[in-house]
């Protein structure tokens, strides 16, 4: 292999050998292809455009190399190529849990408490508490179509209930119990659930914490609730009284029982992941049972490289899509490595830390994970033995050329794979492959089975930054959103830019390295006509030491005026002046002149929503006059009063602006 740790933005700065090019999925799935007649060649790209151009063949080929079950009879495998209008493989049947679970042996579930200790679960262990679990809800009246929702850390309860759930065709949601009341009860009752497996408390950040008057809330806003379950194995928190019938979760799993699979239609509701929901009703986008396994199959198997035995370890909450991503690693017979509390208490060493500790093959951690590392100046893989180690994933952001360079000074020789999806379709547009080089700053390749395209504002396709659009669908595209009966926000969300082709909302860049994204099209910077994506900001100013995180927005005021603030958190013990200084010198020499904001706003952090992403939009909104009650859902929001000092930021700025 090659590894080159000093490599400029663009140049390769790892390369696989031979033998991880050998023992890729890739080199199992061309011979498959061949043996069915599809002439093909050897590489990544030439099986990317077969896929693309022939993606009937692709999925349902796929679908056989990847052993899933398919009932009812053959016939074509979707209806129309016209989105939003395709069905995938109708009149077949399926269920997502019998993949999961059926005919794999050894270890399925690997939990880690916050406090480091560990419990094995192997496959016969939690077959046995699915169908335990099952055939309770069974017996309480929940069938096909019927809702369970959670509100769960990242526990093996979560995973047992989801599977349990999908087992008998019913529909699964979970929020984490961070989530405020008011954030949870605005998704759940969307869905009038019969039955909600809910923790009296979390641990977090070395705290037990209490969840008894949020929950006493949650349920009296669920008013179709028949059961609740409560989990109380990892706190020390006593359930709530409440007027709904509960039983324990001893209780729930007490009676032993057959594993029994109810087959659904291939788009039978599978789950319901809800948007960040920081403006308006959070969306319920709905997948399917066959739709998602097959995208995080195809995912984890020639984007992650799993393979069964593997240990499969994603930073997330149970409220990220990323969790989704983390249980349908058993799909491969790889084990799930579960991480209860927060995952970088005390330091975000932890990680690093578990996964040594855990054997994990394959990491997902997020963009501001692999920066904030940097920046405390770890050295983690002369620390700790990541031998195992061979893939690490990064999303949630684009990752810096510096955030490259470190991974491959301090953590070793592993494949980065930068990757970008969304919750939208369970899986990702653009990612790795382990059978390429990396190039520093870049994505490695469009994702298999997927055509994504650049696309400028007249729908005609450039190489240059421009709109991700998907022209043709997917598996895993929602199959509707819930309680949208007329599909018109579905519509609206996706496709009312360039009618029938997916428009995701981020801006994209094809390039002879390998593919950049620029952020995200509705917070993109428009200065002058020219367009500038915020992670171009950040990729500058987020590395300097003076800054420790940043958030820019562009913000249109009346019909003439533009305001473009940078909000920073400043790294301890900066002075105001010296980070400011930093900033400027840094966009000027790295970006242009055009690009220097017109404030630079030291503030005490950052808004995210729970799930870590910046509040660019919202804070925009802000800036241009909308209440803090239009913009946000504060139920939604990391830090619920850090965004009130937004809003009385922008207050006295628009206050001055009308005093001028």
């Amino acid at each position: 292999m090659i590894i080159n740790p000093h490599a400029a933005f663009g140049e390769v700065i790892w390369a696989p050998g031979q033998e991880t090019i050998d023992a890729s999925a890739l080199k199992r799935f061309i011979p498959f292809l061949r043996g069915h007649g599809i002439i093909i060649g050897d590489t990544y790209d030439e099986v990317w455009q077969w896929s693309v151009d022939e993606p009937e063949q692709f999925w349902s080929l796929f679908a056989e190399f990847s052993g899933v079950q398919l009932g009812g009879p053959v016939t074509q495998v979707c209806t129309t190529d016209q989105m939003p209008h395709t069905q995938w493989f109708p009149g077949r049947s399926i269920n997502f849990a019998r993949h999961l679970l059926d005919g794999r042996e050894g270890m399925a579930l690997l939990a880690v408490s916050e406090d480091g200790q560990q419990k094995e679960i192997t496959w016969e262990t939690l077959r046995d508490e699915v169908a335990a679990l099952a055939h309770h809800l069974r017996t309480i009246g929940v069938t096909a179509g019927d809702r369970v929702v959670a509100i769960l850390p990242n526990v093996a309860e979560a995973v047992v209930g989801f599977l349990a759930t999908s087992s008998i065709g019913a529909v699964w949601s979970i929020c984490a119990p961070e989530f405020g009341p008011r954030a949870v009860i605005s998704r759940f009752a969307q869905l009038e659930p019969k039955v909600v497996i809910a923790a009296p408390g979390y641990m977090l950040s070395g705290k037990d914490r209490d969840c008894q008057a949020a929950l006493a809330e949650i349920l009296a806003g669920l008013s179709t609730l028949e059961q609740v379950i409560w989990v109380d194995e990892h706190t020390t928190v006593m359930p709530p009284a409440s007027s709904v019938p509960a039983v324990d979760w001893q209780q729930a799993i007490a009676t032993s029982a057959d594993l029994i699979y109810t087959d659904v239609d291939f788009n039978h509701p599978l789950w319901v992941l809800f948007s960040s929901g920081t403006t308006g009703k959070p969306k319920g986008i709905v997948h399917g049972h066959g739709g998602a396994l097959l995208e995080l199959l195809k995912m984890l198997t020639f984007h992650t490289e799993l393979q069964p035995g593997d240990r499969y370890l994603n930073v997330a909450s149970t409220s990220w899509v990323l969790w989704n991503a983390l249980v349908g690693a058993l799909g491969v017979g790889a084990t799930a490595v579960l991480v209860d509390g927060n995952p970088t208490y005390p330091s975000v060493d932890r990680v690093w830390e578990i996964a040594a500790d855990t054997e994990t093959s394959a990491l997902g951690v997020s963009a501001g994970f692999i920066h904030a590392c940097a920046k405390a100046d770890l050295r983690p893989g002369g620390v700790h033995n990541l031998s195992r180690l061979q893939c690490l994933q990064v999303t949630g952001s684009p990752l810096s050329v510096d955030g490259f360079r470190w991974v491959y000074s301090h953590v070793g020789d592993v494949w980065l794979a930068s990757m970008s999806g969304g919750t939208d379709i369970v899986s990702v547009f653009v990612g790795g492959t382990s059978t390429l080089p990396v190039h520093a700053g870049f994505i490695q390749v469009s994702a298999l089975g997927v055509r994504v395209e650049s696309w400028d504002e007249q729908g005609v396709p450039t190489s240059a930054k421009g709109e991700l659009v998907v022209t043709q669908p997917i598996p895993s595209m929602p199959l509707y959103f819930w309680g949208d009966d007329d599909n018109s926000r579905y519509y609206d969300s996706y496709f009312s830019t360039y009618p029938g082709v997916w428009r995701h909302g981020d801006i994209i860049e094809f390039t002879d390295s390998g593919i950049l994204i620029h952020g995200r099209s509705d917070s993109t910077l428009n200065r002058n006509g020219l367009r500038l994506g915020s992670a171009d900001i950040y990729t500058v100013v987020e590395a300097l030491p003076e800054v420790a995180e940043a958030m820019v927005v562009g913000a249109e005021i009346g019909s003439e005026n533009y305001y473009m603030p940078l909000f920073i958190r400043m790294a301890p013990d900066v002075e105001y002046e010296d980070a400011r200084e930093a900033i400027i010198t840094a966009i000027r020499l790295h970006l242009s002149p055009r690009y220097l904001p017109d404030d630079i706003v030291a503030m005490r952090a950052i808004p995210h929503t729970k799930t870590g992403k910046k509040l660019e939009v919202p804070v925009k909104r802000l800036i241009q006059g909308d209440s803090l009650g239009q913009v946000v859902d504060l139920g939604a929001v990391d830090d619920p009063a850090l965004i009130k000092e937004y809003a009385s930021f922008a207050q006295q700025w628009k206050t001055a602006l009308n005093t001028v």
